[in-house]
């Protein structure tokens, strides 16, 4: 039977149930490998509820450094009964499955093109531990022990983790090193090892961090300025403000006196964190709230107020499945249309498109100062994939003495001399209006902040020319927009030619390593990566120069596609929609067959393979 050989190249899966305490035992395998110089790309696949049901742990170890799903299990550490038949499914031919082999089970439950690895891990922890909880979670760890010595992990990796994980709690220490080498004394006295996949020690990761987006986007908000955070509780965004209240216990409380120079409310819903959010920006502080696509459809009204009223105010949407519930545990980039128009009447927002953890730090900084500059709402969109799964990325930077972008504040000096001063009054020609903060001057510069239609001056009126002044003026003030948010990235291809693609967010790891995938096949596409929304000028060109453009997105109703179609008056007919929404995140696997398929449609030939330095070996 053939086995797939691989060095510092494979998919591993673990299969496990929710509660098991599986997650963090599957979290130190990933980082013994990263501490090995070898770059890994985990994602966490877990259930809504606390436990009992299936969750995934994926691992993709790559010494390419692709960060996007592959496709494809290599290896699968099949440890849930429920879901065997899928996980086994779910291998590779000539792949390997690793179980718990205490109760024996019957030969159909195999496949005959894989390799199976049984190994008495219940048994094993029956005989040296009482505990019922200790026998699972100490399960856990043995068979990360087995896993180091069959994929030849470097147990000093793992020690190392567990030195820092329960530094002066020696007990505790001491009796995971005991698992640990419970499961690596049983492989090398009982099982051939190594497998055809191992792990080499490397320097392949370089001076890149290990962070979710989640807990990047909070430090960006800290670094940005941000002073008041109102949330209320919804997966998978809670984490942006939990990481929020640690890092500004750090750094935000006066050393001398102990006060605290931010403010975190869980407010008793997502209306209420929007009304605190909106009321924090009129008052001149720099203010944020966290949620997801259902927490957004709560806060319309508020947000609507906000873009009529002009006042700053920034979302960041860690989007999920949808509607309704949907998978609130699974990603999905579905919020697209919603975030763009959101509330009733005629609304356009900025949307910014971070890809990785280091873009959710500078996007979310940038999301601040877009508010203020553009006395509007701003909303990150994120998704879960990149917000609760840790990656590699660039270091955070953070230019010394950079300042913030306040934008139109009128002072109390100008007030003074005299200066005109109409609240909703375009004076420059780019639609922001010039603002005062609340206690500016104790005379003049003061305003009714309302919702309802005002003229220039901020006084009452329902003529329709006043209205249509606003509204026209804050079109203007969404085009100025396109000039001042994150600009997109063109990848050209390799030599000139009339396909094009476009990607974003969370997408682009997956869609890097299709396009070399494509490349290598002989399909040569420009590609050019979204940021933001506005489009600025550069995408409407990128249409214009390609025939044919392909939009990669991981929603089921092209939402991306259609904001392009809608916003720059495009042919739908020369966007090509690749569509993937079953709430795993894209693989590079599927994009490479989707536009393979739609440009050779009569090929015998399947898509291209991702390539892989491997062998299939007898």
């Amino acid at each position: 039977m053939n086995r797939i050989e691989a060095v510092n190249d494979f998919v591993i899966k673990f299969a496990n149930v929710n509660g098991s305490g599986s997650a963090s035992a599957n979290e130190l395998f990933a980082k013994a490998i990263l501490r090995m110089g070898v770059p890994v790309s985990p994602r966490n696949i877990f259930p809504s509820n606390i436990q009992g049901l299936p969750t995934w742990y994926e691992v993709r170890v790559t010494e390419q450094g692709h960060l996007g799903r592959r496709g494809g299990i290599d290896m699968m550490v099949a440890m849930n009964p429920q879901t065997w038949d899928a996980d086994v499914a779910e291998l590779e031919p000539g792949g390997y499955l690793f179980y718990d082999s205490t109760r024996p089970l019957p030969p159909e439950k195999f496949r005959p093109d894989i390799h199976v690895i049984g190994m008495p891990l219940t048994e094993i922890c029956n005989a040296v531990y009482s505990d019922p909880r200790q026998r699972q979670l100490f399960k856990n760890i043995v068979y990360v022990g087995a896993l180091s010595v069959l994929l030849e992990v470097d147990a000093a990796a793992i020690e190392q983790l567990f030195g820092e994980q329960y530094k002066g709690k020696e007990k505790l220490l001491a009796s995971n090193v005991q698992a640990l080498h419970l499961g690596r004394d049983f492989v090398k006295e009982h099982l051939p090892f190594p497998l055809g996949i191992t792990v080499r020690r490397s320097d392949k990761v370089g001076d890149r961090i290990f962070v979710d987006g989640n807990s990047a986007a909070a430090l960006g908000c800290v670094y940005g300025g941000a002073t008041v955070a109102a949330w209320y509780p919804i997966t998978p965004s809670s984490s942006v403000a939990e990481a929020f209240e640690k890092y500004c216990s750090k750094l935000r409380v006066d050393p001398a006196t102990g006060q605290h120079r931010y403010a975190i409310i869980q407010a008793e819903d997502e209306i209420a964190s929007i009304g605190m959010v909106v009321g924090a920006g009129w008052n001149g502080a720099r203010a944020f709230t966290a949620t997801s696509g259902p927490g957004v459809s709560l806060m319309t009204e508020f947000i609507g107020l906000a873009y009529f009223a002009e006042i700053p105010v920034t979302i960041i949407d860690v989007q999920r499945g949808g509607p309704s519930t949907g998978m609130p545990t699974r990603t999905q980039q579905a919020d697209i249309i919603s975030c763009a128009y959101a509330s009733h009447g005629d609304t356009k927002h900025v949307l910014l498109f971070p890809e990785d953890p280091h873009e959710c730090f500078e996007h979310a900084a940038a999301a601040l100062d877009l508010a203020d500059r553009l006395q509007t709402p701003v909303f990150l969109m994120t998704d879960l994939d990149i917000g609760m799964n840790q990656r590699l990325c660039q270091p955070f930077a953070w230019e010394e003495g950079r300042g913030y972008d306040r934008g139109k504040v009128m002072s109390a000096q100008e007030l003074e001399a005299g200066r005109d001063f109409g609240r909703y009054k375009d004076v420059d020609g780019d639609g922001i209006p010039w603002r005062t903060l609340p206690g500016t001057h104790p005379t003049k510069g003061s305003y009714f902040t309302r919702g309802t239609t005002r003229d220039a001056y901020a006084r009452y009126s329902e003529r329709g020319p006043d209205y249509i002044y606003n509204v026209e003026r804050l079109l203007k003030k969404f085009a100025t927009a396109a000039a001042l948010v994150p600009q997109p990235v063109l990848r050209p291809a390799a030599r000139p030619t009339r396909l094009g693609v476009i990607y974003f967010g969370s997408t682009s790891p997956s869609m890097h390593e299709a396009l070399e995938a494509l490349a290598a096949d002989g399909i040569e596409l420009d590609a050019l990566r979204l940021r933001a929304f506005p489009f600025p000028a550069s995408v409407a060109q990128f249409l214009a120069d390609h025939d044919k453009v392909f939009v990669v997105e991981q929603n089921r109703d092209a939402q991306m596609r259609s904001l392009l179609v809608n916003e720059l008056e495009i042919d739908p007919k020369r966007l090509v929609k690749v569509l993937h929404f079953d709430g795993t995140p894209i693989t590079a696997r599927f994009i490479t067959r989707a536009i393979t398929q739609h440009l050779r449609p009569d090929s015998a030939s399947p898509a291209p393979a991702i390539p892989q330095p491997r062998k299939q070996a007898a």
